[in-house]
């Protein structure tokens, strides 16, 4: 890499066909912690730290699927490369917390096992990423939501005393950073537009508004061993009320999406739009068990 900036190093890297610059991750994914000392450091539950690491990995696994799928179906061919390139940043994220669970519980399973071979019901990813992409400004609205409760929670999640997952989210703060970025620019390039495009932004932010209490409610396991999402609320919400201010759009006064029984996402209770996603996701690993590139 030439740059801290994944887009820049790529803008910055050898013309030479053979360059390894020219791929965003490099060529060589066999082992996304390969050098990281993977023991769990004293004082840390492991299996507690596994299900940590499966609720954020999880979470970025699935909206990473939800922003690929604007691919051929973006308003702009830029913005199709733009959406691929921050899923590509969401995929890297989870392989790694998903490698990282695996080895915590001492289960031993892989990033594939884990990404493949679960169930719906196993999955631990919040109700935000898993809905349907609805229109562009609707996926902006989560996006914007998204990396900013995540590039808050990577900003303090850098100290923790599990040296991979503290090293996931001093990198994921500068992709988050990014995320949120191309999330503001939209959002006030829409919402301080035409009176139209100031509508389908406004109903974009509404709709996912209610989506974003379950990010910031703590479940006992990040109570526990990661950070309480209850603490970034105040800051979060300062922060997007400020954007949505400058593009001239109000901040929804609506409930956040009820649990089922006192249960959500993070334990396993999702939306009918999750299965669909998965059957897509899984299908061709399924079909072909145990298949290799």
């Amino acid at each position: 890499m030439t740059d801290d900036h994944v887009y820049l190093s790529l803008a910055g890297a050898s013309p030479e066909p053979e360059g390894e610059g020219r791929w965003a991750y490099g060529t060589g994914f066999a082992d996304p912690l390969l050098g990281v000392d993977t023991a769990v450091p004293p004082g840390v539950d492991g299996t507690d730290l596994a299900a940590y690491c499966l609720m954020l990995g999880d979470d970025a696994l699935v909206l990473s699927q939800r922003l690929i799928e604007w691919c051929t179906r973006a308003p702009e061919l830029e913005e199709e490369v733009a959406l691929a390139n921050l899923g590509l940043d969401l995929l890297g994220q989870a392989r790694q917390l998903l490698t990282r669970a695996g080895q915590a519980d001492g289960s031993g399973r892989t990033e594939d096992d884990l990404a493949y071979w679960r169930e719906e019901y196993e999955f631990r990813n919040v109700r935000l990423v898993e809905a349907p992409n609805g229109d562009f400004a609707y996926s902006i609205a989560r996006l914007l939501l998204f990396a900013t409760v995540r590039g808050a929670l990577y900003e303090a999640l850098a100290g923790h005393p599990d040296p991979v997952l503290a090293a996931v989210a001093a990198r994921g703060v500068k992709e988050l950073a990014y995320h949120r970025e191309y999330a503001t620019a939209w959002t006030l390039r829409l919402g301080d537009g035409t009176p139209y495009s100031a509508g389908r932004m406004q109903a974009g932010v509404d709709a996912v508004w209610p989506l974003l209490e379950e990010l910031l409610t703590a479940h006992p396991v990040e109570r526990r061993v990661g950070v309480d999402p209850a603490t970034l609320r105040e800051p979060v919400l300062a922060s997007l009320a400020a954007v949505l201010a400058e593009a001239g759009l109000a901040v929804p006064d609506v409930p956040g999406l009820a649990a089922v029984g006192g249960r959500a996402g993070r334990d396993g209770v999702h939306t009918e739009a999750l299965g669909p996603l998965l059957a897509e996701f899984q299908v061709l690993a399924r079909a072909h068990p145990g298949a290799t590139w």
